[in-house]
């Protein structure tokens, strides 16, 4: 079977909807623990790459030279929320490397929650490229590049050095050649790649000790996320909540179209998750009940993410999202 359903929508008792996808658990040496449908399918991973391209940015000891704090290097893998925190970062950050958001690729946008736009919308007027959730990542591209002197204007190319890299880094740890390579929201590259292959690279970053040079950095960067889990997301972001839960055993990260991955140390593995039609609230719902197959995270902490109401205009409850499997 190519895709299972994985997630239920109901309104007033009845199914109204339902979202299919391919999901695999896969540990270090390769070796598939669990599989739900064809995770041979072609992927373009979209920011939950970014553990993986924080990993690119810092190795070789550049996090030490730059002097980057644990907050940044979260920010760094964030798809934040644009709360005033995580715009203030964002601020400092380019202030500190004496640039200025002109200088980041990503596009402008408004933040993330209602509240937060509003105030934007009153004091800014405008969109901007600090508002992207995507900037914090963004940053590290550009501090990396004036740190390696390399150049900051197209930074965001497939050909520039960084993007080069992160290629060739993610061909050897998912040991598969990638041939396609598209273009993120955020105009950074993403590449096109097996679900299992993309899962087989990030168990290697949850399994640590095995990246010789590169250990103590993909250490740290796990560690970073699942101590600043607000900072990689939102203070109410479903990533966010889920690393909370897991009191520091996983490390959630959402990406657009419908996917969504799970480093998980002890287990030495990595969930991910492709939700066919790119809904991102089905694989939220899917994420959580997957991973309940682990035991690792208290189940009644997990149901309200398993069984997601579903409410109306007047806040009543009116249906759920119920993961399936």
């Amino acid at each position: 079977m190519k895709s299972i359903k994985m997630v239920e929508v109901t309104r007033s008792g009845e199914t109204e909807s339902f979202h299919q996808g391919v999901a695999v658990l896969i540990n270090s040496s390769g070796d598939v623990l669990k599989e739900w449908g064809d995770t041979e399918k072609l992927i373009y991973p979209r920011s939950a790459l970014k553990p993986l391209q924080s990993l690119n940015l810092y190795r070789g000891g550049v996090a030490e030279g730059l002097n980057v704090t644990d907050k940044y290097i979260a920010l760094t893998t964030a798809s934040h929320h644009s709360e005033s925190f995580h715009q203030k970062m964002i601020t400092e950050w380019l202030n500190k490397i004496n640039l200025d958001e002109e200088n980041l690729s990503c596009g402008p946008d408004w933040p993330w929650n209602l509240q937060d736009k509003f105030e934007a919308k009153i004091n800014s007027k405008i969109k901007r490229r600090i508002f992207h959730n995507c900037s914090g990542k963004h940053c590290g591209h550009l501090a990396v590049s004036k740190y390696r002197d390399l150049p900051i204007e197209n930074y965001n190319q497939n050909n520039h050095p960084i993007q080069k890299e992160l290629i060739s880094l993610i061909e050897n740890l998912a040991e598969y050649k990638i041939k396609n390579i598209g273009i993120d929201g955020c105009t950074l590259p993403n590449p096109l790649i097996p679900l299992k292959k993309f899962a087989y690279a990030m168990a290697k970053i949850a399994d640590y000790n095995q990246l010789n040079e590169n250990s103590n950095i993909a250490k740290r960067i796990f560690e970073s996320c699942i101590k600043f889990p607000e900072i990689t997301g939102g203070t109410n972001s479903v990533n966010c909540a889920l690393t909370k839960i897991s009191k520091g055993k996983i490390f959630f990260k959402n990406g657009a179209e419908g996917v969504f991955v799970a480093l998980i140390p002890e287990k030495k593995a990595a969930l991910a998750i492709k939700i066919d039609d790119g809904a991102s609230r089905a694989a939220e719902v899917a994420i959580a009940g997957l991973i309940s197959e682990l035991n690792i995270i208290d189940e009644e902490k997990l149901q309200k993410f398993k069984k997601s109401p579903v409410k109306n205009s007047v806040d009543q409850k009116i249906g759920y999202m119920n993961f399936l499997l």
